[in-house]
């Protein structure tokens, strides 16, 4: 996967370079952007109720959208990441080791939820 990461983050570079993007894309306006485009796939979800949000998505037209919205979060993310010179995977790693030593599995692993009857709520 990280070949194809690095693959996507060059074509972003020459896309950005291409048309000269490079002057708008300070952290704080890559970091509204991405911020916005995370909106734009919580608005699919927004007033869903849990137990139907997966069910949102066997529509084929509603998850392309979805699935365009993360492609957008994805570019913006990579784009900040490239102009603050961090290694998103490395990043990523390095997170994912202090929620293991945060969050040890044997100490906080939950039970699944049980469900309620109707007539319990």
């Amino acid at each position: 996967m990280t070949d194809r990461l690095d693959d996507l983050h060059a074509s972003i570079r020459t896309f950005v370079r291409e048309r000269n993007w490079e002057q708008f894309h300070d952290p704080k306006n890559l970091s509204m952007a991405l911020a916005s485009e995370a909106g734009e796939v919580l608005d699919h979800f927004r007033w869903v109720a849990n137990d139907e949000a997966d069910d949102l998505l066997e529509d084929r037209e509603t998850k392309e959208e979805v699935r365009r919205e993360i492609g957008d979060v994805a570019l913006c993310l990579l784009m900040l990441c490239d102009r603050l010179d961090i290694d998103l995977v490395e990043a990523a790693e390095d997170k994912l080791e202090i929620n293991c030593q945060k969050y040890p599995a044997d100490e906080v692993r939950t039970e699944p939820a049980e469900e309620t009857s109707e007539d319990e709520t």
